[in-house]
């Protein structure tokens, strides 16, 4: 998910949340229902969600293996640097980093 996440990145989800095209969520492909990703959602309804990736050079997504189901929207990220008083940022639902708020 580069440049939206980087390595060791710790992510705030919310279980219950409403997906929306351009969110990113934790996810399983229903091929692949043992790997669990985080992507952003291209498309998709009634459970079945097509899942991009930020950076379709490094990674799989829906492309490779299918629809998925979308376990938890992402909410905030904490980069893996940053003070914990300061370096929360919130997930933009558009494509492209995420901005702070």
């Amino acid at each position: 998910m580069t440049p939206t996440l980087l390595p060791g990145d710790r992510v705030l989800v919310r279980h219950g949340a409403r997906v929306r095209p351009g969110a990113v969520v934790l996810g399983t492909f229903r091929s692949r229902p043992e790997l669990i990703v985080i992507k952003r959602v291209g498309s998709g309804s009634d459970g079945a969600w097509w899942l991009v990736s930020d950076n379709p050079r490094a990674g799989s997504d829906s492309s490779v293996y299918g629809t998925a189901d979308v376990q938890a929207v992402a909410r905030f990220v904490l980069p893996r640097r940053a003070a914990p008083s300061h370096g929360l940022r919130w997930l933009s639902a558009e494509p492209g980093p995420a901005e702070f708020e």
